[in-house]
């Protein structure tokens, strides 16, 4: 079992950045893959980053590339989530979720966490 904690979301102007923190509880946190995801009002939750056990292989949506970095401390059972040049459009509630392969699809990731807010103004 993992439990997943988000922090770091907030409120912050076009072109801003924000870091996104994942904690996990359980001491198998070095054996899974950690995903971003986020939901947009009114749309389905997508894909934004995911990052192997190790740390060494990364994968980012398209829209992201270039201005998120995921990144990933196994000894502090902590993700990351680095945003620069934050768009309005990057407005949603961001979710961290842990699953056994390096996948874009959601439901391929076993654990959740509660979803952090990310407001980027115009």
């Amino acid at each position: 079992q993992v439990q997943l904690v988000e922090s770091g979301g907030g409120l912050v102007q076009a072109g801003g950045s924000l870091r996104l923190s994942c904690a996990a509880s359980g001491r198998t946190f070095n054996t899974y893959t950690m995903g971003w995801f986020r939901q947009a009002p009114g749309k389905e939750r997508e894909f934004v980053a995911a990052i192997g056990w190790s740390g060494s292989s990364t994968n980012y949506a398209d829209s992201v590339k270039g201005r998120f970095t995921i990144s990933r401390n196994n000894a502090k059972n902590t993700v990351y989530l680095q945003m620069n040049s934050l768009k309005p459009e990057d407005t949603a509630v961001y979710y961290c979720a842990a699953g056994r392969v390096m996948t874009m699809i959601q439901y391929e990731y076993d654990y959740w966490g509660q979803g952090t807010q990310v407001t980027v103004s115009s």
